[in-house]
């Protein structure tokens, strides 16, 4: 019994542990969140006094500023167009590749594997300057011979950078999960008449939702708030520079000006469709995670 006791008080303690020090995370996260909220709705003389202070009225007119004169409206929409356009190149591409890792045996499947390992020890920021020299002189050779440039400063090969800098990790994680799933369903749609494409598409994707989902999310995350690639291969082009390199233009030059406003206003605009998209996915997020690691 008094073991009994004495365990129940101890887990009663590793319980209480654990909310205390999720609570305090949970305030070191939100409370810089909400400041920053509520930072962007107010005037630029209330950021001289005590910065904890709520904003007297709610000040609008922020956001207007930094959607129309800073243009952080088309900084969003290159922001968008790119983002969307490397996750459906990053899921074309990985998702019949994982598939095929993972599901079939072929000559040179060891090899490719490995290479796709291989890629998720490499720091995409230190091979920035390489896949810059190589887009240049790419550049270069289709200037001289059609009189035009393409790779560089070109929303679309942005998107492919994302997209083949993200697959090693995406590809990493689909066929782990894909390897986990029965082939029961695969062999009962053969017999039905099913190709190996409809397998795929009808049968095995239905299956991998929640780990496609949950992919998805991470390369939004990570496309959507990128910096240093899109500065790098988009440096000569100043109508289509994406959102983080929009805001650090902006938070410079509303520092200059002191209109602290705008700039949180700016900051909002980055951070608000990642909160949307998490609150719309974190049910199948939560699921393709759990998932994912029981099976693995």
């Amino acid at each position: 019994m008094n073991r009994v006791k004495k365990s129940s008080s101890g887990d009663r303690l590793y319980k209480i542990f654990i909310y205390v020090v999720l609570m305090m995370l949970a305030i070191v996260i939100i409370v810089p969140v909400a400041w920053v909220f509520l930072a962007s709705v107010k005037q630029n003389s209330e950021f001289y006094g005590n910065p904890w202070v709520l904003p007297a009225s709610f000040y609008w007119q922020n956001f207007v500023d930094a959607w129309n004169a800073a243009s952080m409206g088309s900084y969003m929409l290159n922001s968008v167009l790119v983002t969307a356009l490397s996750l459906i190149i990053l899921l074309v591409v990985a998702l019949p590749a994982a598939y095929c890792i993972s599901r079939f045996q072929f000559r040179g499947r060891g090899f490719l594997h490995t290479c796709f390992m291989a890629g998720l020890f490499i720091n995409v920021n230190y091979i920035v300057v390489p896949i810059f020299l190589m887009l240049r002189d790419g550049d270069s050779w289709l200037n001289y011979f059609f009189g035009h440039t393409f790779l560089l400063n070109n929303l679309v090969m942005l998107a492919v950078v994302y997209a083949s800098t993200a697959l090693p990790f995406t590809i990493y994680l689909l066929s782990g999960y894909f390897a986990t799933l029965p082939h029961d369903f695969e062999e009962a749609a053969y017999i039905d008449g099913a190709g190996y494409g409809q397998a795929m598409i009808r049968v095995i994707f239905p299956m991998a939702q929640p780990s496609i989902i949950t992919i998805i999310l991470f390369n939004f995350l990570s496309f959507w708030n990128e910096y240093i690639i899109s500065m790098t291969l988009m440096s000569s082009s100043t109508g289509q520079k994406t959102l983080p390199v929009g805001l650090l233009n902006l938070m410079q030059g509303q520092q200059s000006k002191a209109e602290f406003g705008i700039m949180y206003a700016g900051l909002v605009l980055v951070m608000l469709p990642t909160l949307i998209l998490y609150m719309c996915v974190q049910k199948k997020l939560t699921q393709g995670m759990t998932v994912g690691g029981l099976k693995g």
